[in-house]
């Protein structure tokens, strides 16, 4: 078991946003940071470079596809910590402490493209897991048929997967609330901004540490915080959804 008894986990963390939010934690938070990455080799790299870094993360193996590799870290995080504090899920997989799941302000912009039913659909109160499965899974197929805009979809897949991230999001908080408010775990949805990665290019505005700063932000709210839970939250401001 680590002497430390506090620990947070990054998932997807070998560059990007993910590297530089498990670089900020490293030297803020205080107790273990655990670096994830589907490729061991990529990750154990990532590691290497943090450590000449004089930062000292520890680093599993997951790739969240595969449910093997998902309880082999399940089962290394109760052994050496008994649970975990703080998770940032850049790749997306709670635990108890602070959860912050990285979507993007494309959400918003998405829902405000698709019909006033599925809007309303997506902003309910009361919206289900399950049924927030069915309309992902219905996006697909109406996509798939080439009639996503006749049935109401905005046309952007990535958009919506981030709709997905920010309402599933929104159910997991308001599930905490109903079940285990004691444990006051605050579990909110980010907009690192358009960071500068593999996927957006050069162009974008932001470096990977500017990107950071929300979810780090997140993370590492203070023990008696009482909020924000369940939000959308952008330059460490909350966003209406």
């Amino acid at each position: 078991m680590s002497s430390c008894s506090r620990v947070a986990l990054v998932t997807g963390a070998n560059k990007g946003i993910g590297f530089a939010i498990t670089r900020d934690l490293c030297r803020r938070f205080s107790g273990d940071v655990v670096l994830t990455a589907r490729d061991s080799a990529r990750g154990r790299a990532a590691v290497q470079q943090l450590q000449a870094e004089g930062l000292r993360p520890r680093f599993h193996q997951l790739d969240i596809d595969d449910l093997q590799s998902i309880r082999a870290l399940r089962d290394f995080l109760r052994k050496e910590y008994g649970g975990l504090d703080v998770l940032v899920n850049n790749a997306g997989i709670a635990f108890k402490g602070r959860v912050v799941n990285v979507s993007s302000m494309e959400s918003l912009r998405a829902l405000k493209n698709c019909s006033p039913e599925l809007q309303q659909q997506f902003r309910s109160d009361t919206i289900s897991e399950e049924e927030l499965v069915g309309l992902m899974n219905k996006f697909v197929e109406d996509t798939r048929n080439g009639v996503h805009q006749r049935e109401g979809w905005p046309n952007s897949t990535y958009g919506v997967t981030k709709i997905g991230i920010t309402v599933l999001s929104r159910i997991h908080a308001r599930n905490l609330s109903a079940h285990r408010r004691e444990d006051k775990i605050l579990l909110n949805a980010c907009c690192p901004g358009w960071v500068r990665t593999d996927l957006t290019g050069p162009q974008a505005p932001k470096s990977p540490e500017e990107g950071a700063e929300t979810p780090v932000f997140l993370a590492l709210l203070p023990s008696d915080a009482e909020g924000p839970h369940g939000q959308l939250v952008t330059e460490k401001k909350v966003v209406k959804w």
